[in-house]
């Protein structure tokens, strides 16, 4: 080996761990923002990642509200306690807060007294 090859190889192992530490945050994240759904209020917004159809049929099952739905994000409803377990339980990939993952709550905007 000569000495170019060494220098250039600790700029390639700087580049994988800060990668992995990206990768390890986002994951903790996200298993954290998850872990926080099954502590969600009855009645609150939730968003079913998945395809549509999958996620439709899980929401039925599940005896929630279906408030919008496109191709991968369906928002549903239900006043029932552990709504966001019956929802994996049903098939559900992915059930997140919609208030909080992105202020889907299926309701129409709120206008302030500045718009009227």
């Amino acid at each position: 080996m000569s000495t170019s090859t060494i220098i250039e190889r600790k700029p390639l192992r700087a580049a994988g761990r800060i990668a992995s530490a990206i990768g390890l945050v986002i994951c903790g994240w996200l298993a954290l923002v998850v872990a926080l759904t099954f502590g969600s209020a009855p009645g609150k917004s939730m968003a079913i990642i998945g395809p549509q159809a999958e996620a439709l049929a899980a929401v039925t099952k599940a005896n929630g509200r279906i408030l919008a739905s496109n191709r991968y994000v369906t928002i549903a409803r239900s006043d029932e306690a552990g709504f966001v377990a019956q929802l994996y339980a049903a098939g559900a990939l992915l059930v997140l807060d919609a208030e909080q993952a992105g202020g889907c709550s299926g309701l129409p905007p709120k206008r302030s007294t500045a718009q009227l």
